[in-house]
């Protein structure tokens, strides 16, 4: 029983010095690549936003990457990066568009997914050590490898399932700011051309949703909401 437990605390124990360390170089990259956003027609939808939360206001920073993306920081701050506001720029996106994604990372943060990643990156750890033990007893040569793809489908499943409901979170809030869900459902289809597409990878293993899937999600909800 010992030596079952000890490989498992060590894999807590590494997971957890892993994660602070992340955390902590997140937060070093974000405050040293960062700035307020300073843009009237995406802080105008932002303060529609807030206004349907009775915030006072949301405040969005600049992360100075040209990777298109949004995030929710460990400390529940919202930033969108330079990449996404070139692509504004260009004519590429929408201001409304953007909001849906300020809406999805602020669901992130409302339904605690920070800290539950935190918890489940400690997870997968535990289930890739476990794994690793076990079958490389019996599979020598590929027994790591499996485990490794075990606790990646693992975690991409609990991404995707964290995608789903920021995705509702937001598809709600944006309706109620009287943004709609259309900004969001566009969006989704420009995503794979802006960011370029997951092809190749076996779907249980991408950590986002495909892009059909979370349309047809905010569809099936909306009709849910038309027959309440």
């Amino acid at each position: 029983m010992v030596a079952v437990l000890i490989p498992i605390a060590l894999a807590v124990v590494y997971a957890l010095f892993s994660l602070v360390m992340s955390v902590s170089q997140t937060k070093k990259a974000l405050a040293a690549r960062s700035r307020p956003l300073h843009d009237p027609e995406i802080e105008a939808a932002a303060d529609r936003l807030a206004h349907a939360l009775d915030l006072p206001r949301i405040a969005v920073n600049v992360y100075e990457v040209d990777a298109v993306n949004g995030l929710a920081a460990p400390d529940g701050q919202i930033y969108l990066t330079r990449g996404f506001l070139a692509r504004k720029a260009r004519g590429e996106v929408s201001a409304d568009e953007l909001a849906s994604v300020i809406a999805h990372e602020l669901g992130h943060v409302a339904l605690g997914h920070v800290r539950r990643r935190m918890i489940d990156f400690t997870g997968q750890n535990v289930v890739f050590v476990v794994l690793s033990a076990a079958l490389a007893r019996f599979l020598p040569f590929v027994g790591v490898g499996l485990a490794r793809l075990v606790s990646m489908a693992v975690m991409a499943r609990l991404s995707r399932r964290d995608e789903f409901e920021a995705d509702a979170w937001a598809a709600a809030l944006l309706t109620k700011a009287g943004i709609g869900t259309g900004p969001q459902k566009s969006l989704f289809r420009k995503l794979e051309r802006l960011v370029g597409g997951q092809a190749g990878q076996p779907a249980w293993l991408l950590s986002h949703p495909a892009i059909d899937d979370r349309i047809a999600a905010i569809d099936a909800m909306e009709r849910r909401w038309q027959r309440a």
